[in-house]
């Protein structure tokens, strides 16, 4: 998979599907599945590591995860996630970016708007793939809690001023869902959706939700795929299925 089938996929119509993994063996089967898109996100400190939130993830734990996922799934686009204030910098950002690529990383994930714009727009002038991410931010959960706090005008200026410093994809998580549509109709670079409505250009979960293993509240956005599934593999193929025909997120 590379980042031009994925702008060719959104050109055609067609939805992407994505899910996260954190090691080598589910990193296979969510590939097998069909999920051209797998994120090694911070957000295995919660469901793997049993932190209360992601902060405690440190870049040298994305690192080792990243490598496994890549071992795991060679062929697909793998976006890691650049952890909490390893992009406090640009020089911190850009060493946290290499060290990601090169443990297999095809694409980091920053979150932010305006306070990324530099980073984004070095590694852009560098070659590094970027993926910008908007609304809840978990890595400002101290501040703001597991909400969306900008305003819709605002969320769509800095999705325009992030594509414009080079960012080539978008998460948007928890964003109302006419604000993801007017940011996915934008742009021409994919706009991947979590919590944000149906009509984002694909869908992104936490592994665990789909699997019905998160331990405590599940997001009201997720669903259960193994519901009525005879195998994790047939519960990660129904995920894709979804997402690609439109039933899943429901409007």
């Amino acid at each position: 998979m590379t980042l031009a089938q994925l702008k060719q996929l959104k050109q055609n119509g067609e939805k992407i599907a994505c899910l996260t993994a954190y090691d080598a063996n589910m990193a296979h089967w969510v590939a097998q599945a069909g999920c051209e898109v797998i994120l090694v996100g911070d957000s295995l400190g919660m469901v793997v590591q049993g932190h209360a939130t992601t902060l405690p993830v440190t870049l040298e734990q994305m690192v080792y995860h990243t490598e496994m996922v890549a071992r795991g799934a060679p062929d697909a686009w793998i976006v890691a996630d650049v952890p909490f204030m390893s992009d406090a910098t640009l020089a911190k950002g850009l060493e946290a970016a290499q060290a990601l690529i090169q443990a297999g990383a095809n694409m980091v994930k920053v979150e932010g708007g305006l306070p990324v714009l530099p980073l984004v727009h070095r590694l852009a002038e560098l070659g590094v793939p970027v993926c910008g991410h908007l609304g809840l931010l978990p890595q400002s959960v101290l501040r703001h809690g597991y909400r969306t706090v900008e305003a819709d005008e605002a969320l769509i200026a800095a999705a325009d001023a992030l594509v414009q410093a080079g960012a080539e994809m978008l998460v948007l998580e928890c964003v109302r869902s006419e604000t993801a549509e007017t940011i996915s109709h934008s742009h021409a670079v994919p706009v991947i959706g979590i919590g944000s409505g149906p009509d984002t250009d694909g869908q992104v979960l936490v592994l665990q939700d789909v699997l019905g293993l998160t331990i405590g509240r599940t997001p009201s956005f997720a669903r259960n795929f193994m519901a009525g599934a005879d195998s994790v593999q047939s519960a990660l193929r129904a995920y894709v299925e979804a997402v690609k025909n439109g039933t899943f997120p429901e409007s």
